[in-house]
C-alpha cells in the first residue's frame, strides 16, 4: 500500500511541477499561446487562466490528501522495521580490530610490522 500512495505521490508531484512551469504570472506563456491575442480562438485566455489555476490547486489538495493517507496508513510498517532493525542491531558482531592496537607507552620502534621480518640483516 506505501508504495501505492509514493508512486502516486511522485506522479501528482510531477504532474504539480508542469503546471506551474506553464503558468507566467505576467499573463505570457503558454496561456497566451492558447488564444492571447486573437479572440476568436476557442476558450481564451481566461478561461485558460482559470483552468490552469484550478488544477494548480486541485493537485495541490490532492497531493496533501496523498501524504497524510500514506502517513496514516503506514504506521505499522514503520514499527515493524524499527523491531527488525532492533534485532539486527542486537543481534551484530562486536568491532573487533584485526591487530591489536600497541600499549600508549610502547616505543615506535617496537610495533611489528605485517609482513616485514622481525630483524633486518644486511
Amino acid at each position: 500500500m506505501t508504495a501505492l500512495f509514493s508512486i502516486l505521490i511522485v506522479v501528482i508531484s510531477v504532474l504539480l511541477v508542469l503546471v506551474i512551469l506553464v503558468q507566467n504570472p505576467k499573463g505570457g506563456g503558454l496561456s497566451s499561446a492558447f488564444g492571447g491575442d486573437s479572440p476568436q480562438m476557442l476558450g481564451g485566455v481566461k478561461k485558460t487562466t482559470d483552468f490552469l489555476d484550478k488544477a494548480t490547486w486541485g493537485l495541490v489538495i490532492g497531493l496533501f490528501v496523498l501524504v497524510i493517507a500514506m502517513n496514516m496508513s503506514g504506521g505499522e510498517t514503520v514499527e515493524e522495521e524499527d523491531t527488525l532493525l532492533r534485532e539486527q542491531v542486537e543481534g551484530a558482531v562486536p568491532f573487533q580490530p584485526a591487530v591489536p592496537a600497541p600499549a600508549a607507552d610502547a616505543p615506535v620502534e617496537d610495533m611489528p610490522v605485517e609482513g616485514m621480518p622481525e630483524s633486518v640483516e644486511e
